[in-house]
């Protein structure tokens, strides 16, 4: 099956387009009619049921911003022209989370809406992290967690294209529905796409960036994906036609294609890491360079039932697989783990089932 087959680009045509109302964004609107100096007054404008489209204009935007709005399409004019860029960290954004959770609060950008298009810009986590990392001991701050984009609860059937989306821990968390990332960049470096949501990242680059605190010689630098995907739930992060890739800076031999997390939960017996949140990873027919580790997937520690960190997730407990992997980075050691059968394109093409623009396509 060709991955243009997945195109859902078809329900932003030119047609569509032409008919939905337009909302320019703009450093200097000079009174022009729907203009408006900032994304977030752009969108809390949009009225109506029908597509609105979002302009904004090249420039950079320093702004938090949420898309609650069914049928927005955000529109830049290409990265590295147009950046929407916050620099929240979890340790200081659970202020701007329902649940007061940081790193959720953290989010550039959050969507939390069905049918949602985001084309042509850059979304970034300016957080310094860098900077953070470089410091010992207590002079760090705890939760440095720090996300770009946010595809929340309420999100469903977002497609994402030509776009960049960068930060360092925790770049992109997939906490609702589907999405489709395509002819992008994705760039961080722990635990960098994550979550319980369904992910297809295609025809795009994997990029990890360098960390400023040592590293040992053997140990893991970055992990790539962290999954917290539902046992109930078949697909979580799928990585298509890609390449993984990597800042100077990064060693040989040092990053995971991902590591189970285990999200911490009240149950009516207390309060522990979720036994029902078992990852799913994919990557399919990816380019590999050679910073990916020869076991190609980690570990991850969580909450055990007394309360203590000393609950570890294996990665063969997992549902993590790959297939035609290339490149200097997909040879495996031989350590006896038999892996999650992977799921194939026609696999993951299931999981868009009511996304109709999608299913027309895959036919």
């Amino acid at each position: 099956m060709r991955l243009e087959h997945f195109l859902v680009a078809a329900a932003f045509s030119g047609a569509v387009a032409c008919a939905a109302p337009t909302y320019r964004v703009a450093h200097e609107c000079a009174q022009a009619a729907r203009c408006y100096t900032s994304i977030q007054a752009a969108l809390d404008a949009a009225t109506g049921d029908r597509t609105a489209v979002i302009a904004v204009s090249a420039g950079d935007y320093y702004e938090k911003v949420t898309i609650r709005r069914a049928k927005t399409i955000l529109k830049g004019e290409g990265v590295g022209r147009t950046r929407l860029h916050f620099d929240a960290a979890a340790e200081m954004a659970g202020q701007y989370h329902r649940d007061h959770w940081g790193t959720p609060g953290s989010a550039t950008l959050t969507i939390d809406a069905d049918e949602v298009t985001i084309d042509g810009l850059t979304i970034e986590n300016s957080y310094d992290f860098l900077a953070n990392d470089a410091l010992s001991g207590d002079k760090k701050i705890g939760n440095a967690q720090a996300v770009a984009l946010l595809l929340d609860i309420h999100s469903d059937r977002v497609l994402i294209r030509n776009a960049a989306i960068l930060g360092y821990q925790d770049t992109l968390f997939a906490n609702g529905g589907r999405a489709f990332i395509r002819k992008s960049l994705v760039a961080g470096n722990v635990d960098f796409i994550f979550g319980n949501g369904q992910i297809l990242i295609a025809d795009s680059e994997i990029r990890t960036r360098k960390r400023a605190s040592a590293v040992a010689a053997g140990d893991f630098h970055s992990f790539v994906t962290a999954p917290s995907t539902p046992l109930s739930q078949r697909m979580g992060i799928v990585v298509y036609r890609s390449r993984l890739t990597r800042e100077a800076g990064v060693p040989d031999n040092s990053v995971a294609l991902g590591r189970p997390w285990h999200p911490t939960k009240r149950f009516a017996d207390g309060r522990y890491a979720d036994p029902n949140a078992v990852g799913q990873a994919s990557f399919i027919d990816c380019f590999m360079e050679a910073h990916i580790h020869q076991n190609h997937w980690a570990s991850m520690g969580g909450t055990a039932r007394d309360g203590s960190k000393t609950a570890i997730f294996r990665p063969q407990d997992s549902r993590f697989a790959e297939s035609g992997s290339f490149g200097p980075g997909a040879r495996h050691a031989e350590i006896g783990i038999t892996w999650a059968d992977p799921l194939t394109i026609r696999d993951v093409s299931a999981a868009f089932e009511g996304w109709p623009e999608a299913q027309r396509l895959l036919r």
